[in-house]
């Protein structure tokens, strides 16, 4: 049967507000016209102010999802999130290394944007071992390659550079550090390492206190142009900029009283279907 969709599958926890986690990976994959299947690796409790209770899934159950799902679905991309802990971390890394040939964005989920715990410190290491080396791009903010690398944060570029090279060295193909935490006040610039180039790719800063799942809306919208035949560099650049415009979209959804989520549907919403803009215009029953 020929399959003209590519499918990216998110290993990744779920996040009931809708901005991170699995539910905000699916929304990206599809604004990005890709097939996007699920694998849970944990429960939270969160909301746009934080994060208040994580409940992983079993490794058990990680692998018993993963592996039903990859005996019938031909996967042309994962994107990997929040696992939780270290037995999680060891079960999707054996599993995984059964498919070489499926890139893998592995975005390093160790706390949430609004404030939250997402992978246990103990974890670390193992995440290192374990699942570095299977990946093609890994994808830290800042402060998650400084953590990663035992380095301080990158605060510019050039630190951002030399990190991403010590994530190359443990095992990674590439690393991408990404610039939303780096200084400049105009560009956010996220800077890709493999071992014999580094790139950077800028894009105008958007002002505000953040917004909720850009990380994961970046890593997913990577994996979904590689599976679509995008090059790493292409699909890294093209990425930033489409997490930029779901920033800028999301500055309007007005949702919760926290940190907003990226809106990775708002441009297609935009041109199909206006906006509801009082609650009085909302459909009631009885």
């Amino acid at each position: 049967m020929s399959q003209p969709v590519p499918t990216v599958l998110s290993i990744a926890g779920s996040d009931p507000s809708g901005g991170a986690g699995i539910q905000g990976d699916l929304k990206a994959l599809a604004a990005l016209r890709v097939h996007g299947c699920a694998v849970v690796t944990a429960i939270t409790a969160q909301n746009t102010r934080g994060v208040r209770d994580v409940w992983p899934v079993s490794a058990d159950v990680v692998v018993q999802q993963l592996t039903t799902l990859l005996d019938d679905v031909q996967v042309h991309a994962v994107k990997i999130g929040m696992l939780g802990d270290a037995s999680i971390v060891r079960a999707v890394a054996g599993v995984l290394r059964r498919f070489p040939d499926v890139p893998i964005v592995l975005d390093p989920v160790l706390r949430a944007s609004a404030g939250g715990t997402l992978l246990e410190p103990s974890a670390v290491a193992v995440f290192l071992d374990e699942l570095v080396p299977l990946a093609t791009v890994v994808t830290p903010n800042a402060a998650e390659a400084g953590v990663l690398t035992g380095e301080p944060a990158p605060t510019s570029p050039e630190d951002a550079g030399r990190v991403a090279q010590l994530l190359v060295a443990r095992g990674a193909a590439a690393a991408l550090v990404t610039g939303g935490h780096l200084e400049g006040r105009t560009t956010s610039v996220d800077v890709l390492a493999t071992a014999r180039t580094l790139e950077t790719f800028s894009v105008a800063r958007i002002a505000g206190d953040g917004a909720h799942g850009s990380g994961c809306a970046l890593s997913s919208a990577i994996a979904a142009l590689v599976a679509r035949g995008y090059g790493l560099s292409a699909a890294c650049a093209e990425a930033q900029q489409f997490v930029a415009r779901a920033i800028h979209a999301g500055q309007h959804l007005g949702i919760g009283h926290g940190v907003q989520p990226v809106h990775p549907l708002g441009a297609m919403w935009a041109a199909a279907l206006p906006l509801i803009d009082h609650p009085s215009t909302l459909p009631h029953h009885d």
